[in-house]
């Protein structure tokens, strides 16, 4: 069948035709395939080069992380506190001021207000909150090129890792990584009670304090558990910023974000929102805190204290070890010592030094109206006291001035200086009116008395006899001034208080307190020694030598002893570092301090027994723990209930008790009726004591105990000079050691100097009336016998220095009583014989000796 095409067919197809040009059908979703394939290589592609690159930034951020491990053991920078023998905390050593507070005794309060503030998800996340760090980039992103402050969504333990680990404030991308990683690794490795722990301890909160116990201490005043909710919050709001909400400049701004922190503890269910609100109406007001210590004029104990601990245990542990150091300091005597120490120095600057003049001057216009106003910008002087003020002159003819009282507010005063003070001025520089100058007002409206700031200085110890612990101490008149510590760091000559040495030196060598030396001229080469008074008494015993301080006795004693025996003795005793071996020495021309004075004075009180002077009891570490005790004495651990606690006393009996005792009871007439009479004067119980003045009247000194305390003073210039002629240490010092004595001896029992078995105390006439001293067995009272020429310890050139005084020996003038010349290397020495009444003794004439005077 042909069709109409001429195909020959019906139009039914009997398979498949194409068109002879038509191309082959694609797949379906091809294109879809391939951008998927395509897709999905480059995206492994892309987390492949992503992950390497990843891997790289983590290796290199990873690589030098500090180690978490060490804060399993944390213990964190701790003040160092020094406490007085009353357990007073004397003063605080640290480099930041913290008080270690465990979590254990953190108040749920405190905890939660700080959680509520910085990290409310603390005990949920691990160590990085994703969703805080989102919102805080969006924000961020939102706010970018405004002054607005990027927010931070570091938790706490992120702040934790950067407090102790990173030690980095720096607002970096890599800076933040680190801390996200170290972060996550603290919360392997310490519990969230731990870190929580690190984090209130460690923290800055402003106004010095490191740590919540600090700054509840510095802001209210209170330790932690007596915070109500609105202190704990105010706490909680100053991680943020503790200058930006300082409440002593920014109380607004303080009390708002206070209240914000109240709000969040109220949505954490912490407290309710009645609490919340009442706490919200409190008002912010922080109390004021003063930091502990010093104790008053305690500076120079401190001080010294604090150096000690360096030595002994490096400033790092010092300042930052917790260590509590009880120490020897009485309060009360430390301030009893400091006024009398500054009394003494203002009487002898107002005898000698007369009126120097203003300390300043503001404008003579102003000083009807204004003054108040340019005297708050004058700067006071470093030396003032804190019981003087400084005041305007508002007239110069009567004698009116200004001074200002008080911080906040501060009340303008008026008031008339006294009559005697406007004298004294008039003797000086004078006054004009305008000028600034230092007063201190007197109770009850009594007037207005001028001071000013001596130029002598001082220095003063107290120690205990028996144990060595030092009770007071000043270094001069302010510490705010010069830190310099005269009592323990001015090497001086000690003048004649060294003399009682050179004695005991005598009586371990078996010499008699009534033994004579003659008291006559003698001269070495150059040197012409004399005695203060410029006489002579002939033979002399050593009780009315020592007593009355006489010079050529004392060299005429070392001549017959020799100074190796004097030079080993003040050694041993600690008196002196090294020592010349030369005659001049026995007169106080050697070098020692106050505090080492002391010491070697104890030791003659303590019955011979070495006694070291110590400022602290103990020293115990952060956990309660002794670390160091003095050396010596210590309670024995096997005392019996019968007897009760034993001392056990190690240290040295370097001078026999007998020897001692003698030196004791000759001392003893010293303050009765000899130099030392001013510095007994009113005190009715058993003292001894030694005056010193140096060559020149540079030094004055005045050194004496009780049977169970010793005070040494010392008066002089820094740059030495003279205090001026007549000026000893008998009129300088000893009233000084007389006005502490007198209080320290008051709220004491009346004591007795011990006699040791075999001595025997006898009373007898010197030849200039009678006297109590202590015998050995085989010396007899009042008796002086020939101790020989050339007897006892030969002199050498060594001994006297003869090389620096030629013919030393050879002009040693001849003596009354003793007409025997004295063979080469020794100096004569008087026969048992009552004085001769030879008269006046004519003066040798020259110096009167390099070392002691008086």
């Amino acid at each position: 069948m042909t069709l109409a095409d001429g195909s020959g067919r019906d139009g039914r197809s009997d398979g498949p035709s194409r068109p002879e040009t038509a191309s082959p059908r694609r797949p379906r979703y091809r294109m879809v395939r391939w951008l998927a394939g395509t897709t999905l290589a480059m995206a492994l592609l892309g987390g492949s080069v992503g992950g390497l690159v990843v891997w790289r930034e983590y290796a290199r951020l990873s690589e030098g992380l500090p180690t978490v491990d060490g804060l399993r053991t944390y213990q964190p920078p701790v003040m160092s506190r020094l406490y007085s023998g009353d357990d007073q905390v004397m003063a605080e050593l640290a480099a930041e001021r913290r008080i270690f507070v465990p979590y254990s005794a953190i108040p749920e309060r405190v905890r939660s207000a700080f959680l509520a503030a910085e990290d409310q998800k603390f005990f949920t996340h691990g160590g990085v909150d994703p969703l805080a760090i989102l919102r805080a980039g969006l924000t961020d992103m939102m706010m970018h090129g405004t002054k607005h402050r990027p927010i931070g969504a570091s938790t706490i333990t992120q702040q934790v890792a950067r407090i102790m680990l990173l030690g980095s404030n720096a607002v970096s991308i890599d800076r933040k990584i680190k801390e996200a990683l170290l972060a996550m690794r603290l919360e392997q490795t310490l519990s969230k009670e731990q870190i929580l722990e690190i984090y209130l301890n460690e923290i800055y909160l402003g106004e010095g304090a490191y740590g919540i116990a600090a700054a509840a201490q510095t802001y209210f005043n209170k330790p932690l558990d007596q915070l109500d909710n609105a202190e704990a919050a105010f706490l909680g709001a100053l991680p943020k910023s503790p200058t930006n909400y300082n409440p002593h400049r920014y109380v607004q701004a303080a009390t708002t974000r206070r209240n914000w922190v109240l709000d969040r503890m109220a949505d954490l269910h912490v407290i309710t929102p009645e609490e919340a609100h009442a706490a919200q109406l409190e008002p912010l007001v922080p109390a004021n805190f003063t930091r502990p210590g010093p104790v008053p004029g305690s500076e120079w104990f401190a001080e010294e204290v604090r150096r000690e601990l360096i030595e002994r245990y490096g400033i790092g542990t010092t300042m930052e070890g917790g260590l509590s150091v009880h120490t020897s300091l009485d309060s009360h005597l430390q301030q009893v010592a400091t006024s009398a120490l500054r009394d003494g120095l203002e009487r002898y600057d107002r005898a000698h030094g007369g009126w120097r003049g203003a300390v300043g001057h503001v404008d003579a216009r102003n000083v009807g109206g204004e003054w108040a106003s340019e005297l708050a910008h004058v700067t006071p002087p470093a030396g003032i006291l804190e019981q003087w003020r400084m005041a305007v002159v508002l007239s110069a003819a009567t004698g009116r001035v200004g001074w200002l009282e008080g911080r906040d507010p501060v009340v303008p005063h008026t008031g008339d200086l006294l009559a005697r003070d406007r004298v004294w001025m008039r003797t000086g520089k004078g006054v004009q009116t305008g000028d600034v100058i230092l007063i201190e007002p007197q109770a009850d409206g009594g007037g207005v008395a001028v001071r000013q700031i001596p130029h002598v200085e001082g220095a003063l110890a107290t120690i205990d006899v028996h144990t060595g612990r030092v009770m007071a101490m000043v270094g001069g008149w302010s510490f705010k001034e010069s830190q310099f510590n005269r009592a323990t760091q001015a090497a001086r000559q000690p003048g004649s208080s060294f003399k009682p040495f050179v004695y005991l030196a005598a009586m371990e060598n078996g010499i008699s307190p009534s033994q004579k030396f003659d008291d006559s001229p003698v001269s070495y080469g150059e040197w012409h020694p004399s005695n203060y008074e410029k006489d002579f008494w002939g033979p002399t015993t050593l009780h009315d030598a020592l007593r009355e301080s006489r010079n050529l006795v004392t060299i005429r004693l070392a001549a017959q002893i020799g100074m190796k025996p004097v030079a080993q003795l003040a050694q041993t005793l600690g008196l002196a570092h090294s020592m010349p071996l030369v005659l001049p020495a026995a007169l106080g021309a050697v070098e020692t301090t106050v505090m080492r004075e002391a010491g070697a004075y104890a030791t003659i009180a303590n019955g011979g027994r070495l006694v070291t002077p110590t400022l602290i009891d103990d020293i115990k570490d952060r956990n309660g723990n002794v670390m160091w005790r003095p050396d010596g004495i210590a309670w024995q651990p096997n005392a019996t209930p019968a007897t009760g606690p034993q001392m056990a006393d190690t240290r040295p009996q370097v001078v026999s008790a007998a020897s001692a005792s003698q030196i004791v009871a000759m001392m003893q007439d010293v303050i009765r009726r000899g130099t030392g009479v001013r510095a007994g004067a009113g005190i009715d119980r058993p003292i001894a004591g030694k005056t010193g003045t140096s060559q020149d009247f540079n030094d004055a000194w005045f050194a004496g105990f009780s049977p169970d305390l010793v005070t040494v003073v010392w008066i002089g210039f820094d740059t030495p000079q003279s205090l001026g002629k007549n000026e000893t240490g008998g009129v300088i010092a000893g009233p000084i050691w007389n006005q502490v004595m007198k209080t320290a001896l008051a709220s004491r029992p009346r004591l007795d100097f011990p006699v040791p078995d075999g001595v025997r105390l006898a009373r007898y006439d010197t030849g200039m009336g009678m006297a109590v001293d202590a015998f050995k067995p085989g010396q007899e009272p009042g008796m002086s016998v020939d101790l020989g020429a050339g007897s006892g310890t030969g002199l050498t050139a060594a001994d006297t220095g003869a090389e620096n005084m030629p013919d030393s020996e050879n002009d040693m003038a001849a003596t009354p009583g003793n007409p025997t010349t004295p063979a080469e290397g020794t100096a004569p020495v008087a026969h048992p014989a009552a004085p001769a009444d030879t008269g006046p003794a004519p003066s040798s004439g020259g110096d009167i000796g390099m070392g002691g005077l008086y």
